[in-house]
């Protein structure tokens, strides 16, 4: 059963683990698909930060779009995904790493993360955080099993 603009909502505010997939050039490969931590800002889009120089940073950039999938596997199993295009990305800040450590982890190791990524939102940090707008929506709750 597709699920309500609400229920989509209130299903990406929990904390479930995304994977995000970003195309590859045309090389006959199929998507990167990776696990990431995911938030939503205020403005509605969707934000994911990652290492400046990794592949999934190189690919998103150079894609200028990507799809997150959150869904969870235990009954009822449920899922979100959503494509759109990066409307923004800029280095990674603190409160960027605060914002998801929050929602991923107990409030002493969120901080201890939050130290230990040291992001500053200076470039030479290394992390860049993607804005994402979304587009198109796919939404389930597929019942109880």
């Amino acid at each position: 059963m597709s699920l309500s603009a609400a229920d989509r909502d209130a299903f990406l505010a929990e904390s479930h683990v995304a994977g995000i997939a970003v195309a590859r050039r045309a090389d006959h490969r199929g998507p990167l698909n990776v696990p990431v931590w995911y938030w939503r800002g205020d403005d509605g889009d969707l934000r994911v930060f990652t290492g400046a120089d990794s592949l999934k940073a190189r690919l998103v950039g150079r894609a200028g779009r990507f799809t997150l999938l959150v869904q969870r596997t235990e009954p009822t199993y449920r899922y979100v995904s959503v494509e759109g295009p990066v409307v923004g990305s800029a280095p990674t800040t603190s409160e960027d790493v605060a914002t998801v450590a929050a929602r991923y982890l107990p409030p002493d190791r969120a901080r201890a993360y939050v130290e230990r990524t040291g992001a500053t939102g200076d470039p030479s940090e290394g992390l860049v955080t993607f804005r994402m707008r979304p587009e198109q929506w796919y939404a389930a709750d597929l019942g109880a099993l």
